[in-house]
C-alpha cells in the first residue's frame, strides 16, 4: 500500500505595525458562516489570493498591486470585498491604498483545519 506524505505548511506570521490605521467593517468571529466563506473561496482569483497571504507575505498586510494580477482595479476591488465581507480577509485604509492580510487567528477559531487546506491548494497551470 503506497504511503502517502502530507507536505506541512506553516503561515507566515508577521506582527501588527504601530499605528496601523483602524479595519474597514468585517463580521464578527461569531458571525463568520462556513458557507458564506466556501462561497468567497469558491472563485479561484480569490483561494489564490488567500494562499499568497498565508504563505508568501512579505509585510503585515499588502495592497492589491502586491498580488500582481493582470486585471482591472474594479475587478479586484470586487474581489477583495468579497473576500472581506466573507471574513477571510482584514482590510485597512493607508490614504488611497486598502492593504489586506488573513484573519488567520478569527479563521482557526471558527474552521479549525480551513487554512490548511487552502495552503495545500494549488492553482492548475493551464
Amino acid at each position: 500500500m503506497p504511503s502517502t506524505t502530507r507536505q506541512r505548511f506553516v503561515i507566515r506570521e508577521v506582527p501588527e505595525p504601530a499605528g496601523a490605521p483602524a479595519p474597514l467593517p468585517e463580521p464578527a468571529v461569531a458571525d463568520l458562516r462556513l458557507e458564506t466563506v466556501m462561497a468567497a473561496l469558491s472563485d479561484p482569483l480569490r483561494l489564490q489570493v488567500v494562499r499568497k497571504l498565508l504563505l508568501d507575505r512579505e509585510e503585515f498586510d499588502h495592497p492589491c498591486g502586491w498580488f500582481g494580477f493582470d486585471r482591472p482595479k474594479s475587478s479586484l476591488t470586487h474581489h477583495f470585498r468579497a473576500l472581506r465581507e466573507a471574513g477571510l480577509i482584514r482590510q485597512r485604509q493607508y490614504g488611497l491604498e486598502r492593504r489586506s492580510h488573513v484573519r488567520v487567528e478569527d479563521l482557526n477559531a471558527r474552521f479549525p483545519g480551513l487554512l490548511e487546506l487552502v495552503m495545500a491548494w494549488t492553482p492548475d497551470q493551464d
